[in-house]
């Protein structure tokens, strides 16, 4: 049994100490300082860049606005390099260059905005004053708690939004003038992005479809796309994931939509047993390391699923079956994988192309010119690739 990490600072003369929990995986921090109010935005500023945490005994709300004050500061453009040298020096860089250094850049800003800590109870309330009840939100995201932890500050308004998100849930489309609404859960990927769902929708059900009316959703989160193709009237949906979080969600959203008789949930890895006429899959689009348990569904190291969804589809196709891959072609932008790599992956696999669906993203940093990837953003095609064994 894994024992949990243990966090201690002094205070008041005394050593303290609670459990540690980062879904980041950041190691207790070993230099802690007890802050409240008193503390000025640049002097946290300058101890989160030196390594020190802040466990914050003041004012929930002055503890939000400090945090926001250190957001200001890192976000804040170097004096040190002038536009000209900026402007030349994105000229020299590789896609896959500009990629690498957001990526670290992006981990460096998270390392010092995680350094305002709350200590939370065990029964999920925060002694702090003007703090909100987060009760029910660090339940959902966290289970029962045997102890008091200490969480960052920035995890923590993550788990707020994520139980925002949960309880109004994200309107997907439209039947019979009716909402269909997902609720994400907290560590489960957001099915923000409508253009891929659109794609599901459009793309020609295979022929096989008519003798056997049976899919598998391979990596199915939120449950978003089985439940796509369960109003599209095929019959059965099996279901699968390894993330027990996504079970717990996917399973849920059947629950709530009254699709369980239609939907099966099941934690397994990839494919479960038997053959159907279609498969689909939106694995994790870039082959990057994530650096957190919550970059899991964007980022697919060595393009693991990916390629083990290639490898294991034709064994598991209905004669005249189909599986559906839906994949940006970001990667390629970035430097991280071509499109040679990709059609090799196939054909090595005994699959072909059958047809191909492509759309443009039409979320906001797809347009955001200020974004360090929009070079690559702007280009981007979200794909529906029909694929199918030789």
């Amino acid at each position: 049994m894994i024992q949990p990490a243990i966090l201690q600072w002094e205070d008041g003369g005394q050593t303290h100490s609670a459990k540690w929990h980062s879904e980041n995986g950041i190691a207790p921090h070993k230099k802690i300082q007890v802050a409240d109010d008193t503390l000025t935005a640049d002097i946290a500023y300058r101890l989160a860049c030196e390594g020190t945490a802040m466990l914050y005994k003041g004012d929930f709300q002055n503890a939000r606005q400090l945090l926001q004050a250190l957001v200001r500061r890192v976000d804040k453009p170097s004096k040190k390099s002038t536009r000209v040298d900026r402007v030349s020096k994105e000229k020299t860089k590789s896609p896959l260059d500009t990629f690498n250094l957001h990526r670290l850049a992006q981990s460096q800003r998270a390392r010092i905005l995680g350094m305002i800590l709350i200590q939370v109870n065990a029964d999920h309330s925060i002694s702090l004053r003007r703090a909100p009840d987060v009760a029910r939100a660090c339940s959902q995201a966290y289970g029962e708690q045997s102890g008091s932890y200490v969480i960052s500050l920035r995890e923590l308004l993550g788990v707020i939004s994520a139980h925002e998100w949960r309880k109004t849930g994200v309107q997907v489309l439209t039947r019979d003038d009716e909402e269909v609404r997902i609720h994400p859960h907290y560590g489960v990927f957001s099915p923000v992005r409508s253009e891929y769902i659109d794609l599901v929708l459009k793309a020609p059900l295979p022929s096989a479809i008519k003798q056997s009316s049976l899919a598998f959703d391979i990596g199915t989160g939120t449950g978003v796309l089985a439940v796509v193709l369960a109003l599209r009237d095929i019959h059965k949906i099996v279901a699968t994931d390894l993330n027990e979080r996504a079970i717990v969600c996917a399973q849920e959203n059947m629950n709530h939509l009254g699709l369980n008789s239609q939907i099966e949930i099941q934690k397994v890895n990839l494919f479960p047993e038997g053959k159907a006429a279609l498969i689909v899959c939106n694995p994790p689009w870039l082959p990057a390391r994530p650096s957190s348990l919550l970059e899991h569904a964007v980022y697919d190291p060595e393009s693991q699923m990916l390629r083990g969804f290639l490898v294991g589809l034709k064994e598991h196709l209905l004669t005249n079956g189909e599986g559906w891959l839906i994949l940006s072609d970001l990667a390629e932008y970035l430097g991280l994988r071509t499109r040679a790599e990709l059609l090799n992956w196939i054909e090595q696999a005994g699959l072909k192309v059958i047809a191909r669906l492509d759309t443009k993203p039409t979320h906001q940093k797809a347009f955001d010119k200020a974004d360090a990837l929009h070079a690559a953003r702007s280009k981007e095609v979200t794909s529906l690739w029909r694929l199918a064994a030789k």
